[in-house]
């Protein structure tokens, strides 16, 4: 019987890739592969990290999460101010994403745009932004402020400020930053804090 030689040559070459691909993936160190696997050097892909994802583009949309990881809404009074600072780090007068709990259950909940509006000891202060219209009650009064439009939403839709419930944001929770909201509108929600929370 004869042995066609390109033909094994070949199938030997595909089961070398296989393996390699193999001990790449389970035995790599982060960013290359080790001995064994692919040349030394090489890169391999990795999974895009989670601040890469679309807004609003959650992994989770209905995860249950630790209710001992919220801290819980605010309920306090704090001092509102706007200091959005250029340095990579969440500030009062900025617009970020991270993973909102549900009030009527916080172990569920989803990514949300967030406006940061102060802080309380570790814990970043937000309210919580929707592009859904809310109208006002009939006194002229609402729990929502409008705020216009930004780059927190890729679509550019008109949104608004949830003024009833402030929430307790860790800094390390956020996952990107969306946009600085301008002084204006910034100064609707502080005055809107005041008069419904007695913030300063």
């Amino acid at each position: 019987m004869s042995i066609n030689f390109r033909s094994l040559a070949s199938a030997v070459r595909t089961s070398l890739r296989v393996l390699q691909g193999f001990w790449s993936g389970t035995s790599r160190s982060p960013g290359t592969a080790e001995k064994g696997g692919a040349r030394a050097g090489t890169k391999v892909p990795q999974r895009p990290a989670p601040q890469q994802r679309a807004p609003g583009a959650s992994s989770r949309p209905s995860a249950r999460t630790d209710p001992a990881a919220y801290p819980g809404d605010f309920t306090g009074v704090a001092t509102v101010r706007y200091a959005p600072q250029p340095d990579g780090e969440p500030d009062p007068g900025e617009v970020v994403w991270t993973w909102v709990p549900y009030e009527e259950d916080p172990a569920l909940g989803k990514d949300r745009p967030v406006l940061v509006i102060g802080h309380n000891g570790p814990y970043l202060l937000g309210l919580m932004l929707t592009s859904k219209d809310h109208n006002q009650d009939r006194n002229g009064r609402s729990d929502y402020v409008d705020i216009g439009t930004g780059g927190w939403d890729r679509q550019l839709r008109p949104s608004e400020a949830k003024l009833g419930r402030i929430l307790q944001v860790n800094p390390d929770n956020i996952r990107r930053e969306g946009a600085v909201l301008d002084r204006a509108h910034f100064d609707l929600v502080a005055e809107g804090l005041r008069r419904r929370h007695g913030w300063k």
